[in-house]
């Protein structure tokens, strides 16, 4: 397993920069003033970059990975487990609200179960079932996750971003599921960024200010039961040790779309955690991902400015399962339209300004 995923982090190059002059001057010869399509631009270029070609955004489609969290046991959440397999269930009868964002967006949703308590699921034509184990550890008292777990996890994050390019897939989202796990998400800041548990541990699903300060304390148990791995300062030991199955995976399937030369639209708090553990992994991802949105849990901003990361827009979501995602898959269909589908000065006999 080691050795199949190191070929593919191998595999990773940034972008070829040297062609940003020639997507640049095709962007300023449509017909509007410079930059005056602001952020649209900039993702029409970032996608012609990573395409080397005039960008094609669909078809598009998103993931939402699932799994279950043995830190729920320190009372992190306000919900019961079992409803992470509940949503799971809502999510194959499209009652979800990834399901109606990305119907809206024109956007494919797969399911995937990596970690979710209970057994398998009925088969159903959109859920990808791949357990890694029912739910992980308890973070607050050792590590999550085996390092092959890990490992495993990650793989199977590789294989989706594969599934997705032989289907012809050109633009990713990623989407999670997990009772408690933002808690394992706030670790991972804390642990890649240097961050305090008390500048990131959030409400969650709803918990009062008394409630998400006992959030920081299990947070910070968690750091330093898992002290050995955070010193090696390995990142795959660091997710092992803090992470969840569908946050290792969905690194992993930002990874697979950077070697597959995809772009990635990173959903919200979860999924920001995951690009972190990637970008650690192999920094080179930075060039493959766009941010969708600020999360409203506090912490993601402050995440965000360590990364040096500006997100597409700020609408106050904080659900997770890939909605964000989704919004942004929009405005990535919008920026490859304008690039592809607007007239040139010259096409449209319009006059350049000075």
């Amino acid at each position: 397993m080691q050795e199949r995923f190191e070929t593919t982090i191998g595999l990773i190059r940034p972008v070829n920069r040297h062609m940003a002059p020639i997507g640049q001057a095709h962007i300023d010869n449509l017909t509007k003033p410079r930059g005056s399509l602001g952020r649209l631009e900039d993702l029409a270029l970032q996608l012609y970059l990573i395409q080397e070609a005039p960008p094609e955004a669909d078809p598009m489609r998103i993931y939402t990975v699932a799994g279950d969290h043995g830190v729920c046991d320190e009372n992190v959440s306000l919900f019961p487990q079992e409803v992470t397999r509940q949503m799971v269930l809502n999510f194959l009868t499209g009652g979800a609200g990834i399901n109606v964002m990305a119907a809206t967006a024109g956007v494919q949703l797969r399911v995937v179960d990596a970690g979710v308590r209970g057994g398998t699921f009925a088969e159903h034509p959109q859920l990808i079932q791949a357990k890694v184990a029912p739910g992980t550890a308890n973070l607050a008292e050792g590590p999550a996750m085996s390092l092959e777990q890990c490992m495993q996890a990650l793989l199977l994050g590789l294989s989706l971003a594969d599934k997705a390019a032989r289907e012809g897939v050109k633009v990713l989202g990623t989407g999670d599921m997990g009772i408690g796990n933002t808690t394992p998400s706030t670790a991972l800041y804390c642990a890649y960024l240097g961050l305090d548990p008390v500048e990131v541990a959030g409400p969650g699903t709803g918990l009062n200010k008394q409630e998400v300060a006992s959030k920081a304390e299990v947070v910070a148990r968690g750091l330093a039961s898992n002290h050995d791995a955070l010193e090696s300062g390995d990142p795959i030991n660091m997710l092992a040790a803090l992470g969840g199955f569908e946050i290792a995976t969905l690194a992993g399937l930002i990874l697979g779309g950077a070697r597959n030369h995809q772009l990635v639209c990173v959903d919200g708090f979860i999924s920001t955690a995951a690009y972190t553990a990637a970008w650690k992994i192999c920094p080179s991802v930075r060039d493959y991902c766009v941010i969708s949105h600020v999360s409203a849990e506090p912490g993601h901003k402050k995440a965000l400015n360590k990364l040096g990361l500006a997100p597409l827009f700020d609408l106050g979501f904080r659900l997770g399962e890939g909605t964000g995602a989704a919004c942004a898959m929009y405005l990535v269909r919008s920026a490859t339209d304008m690039y592809n589908r607007m007239a040139t000065y010259a096409g449209a006999g319009v006059s350049e300004g000075r």
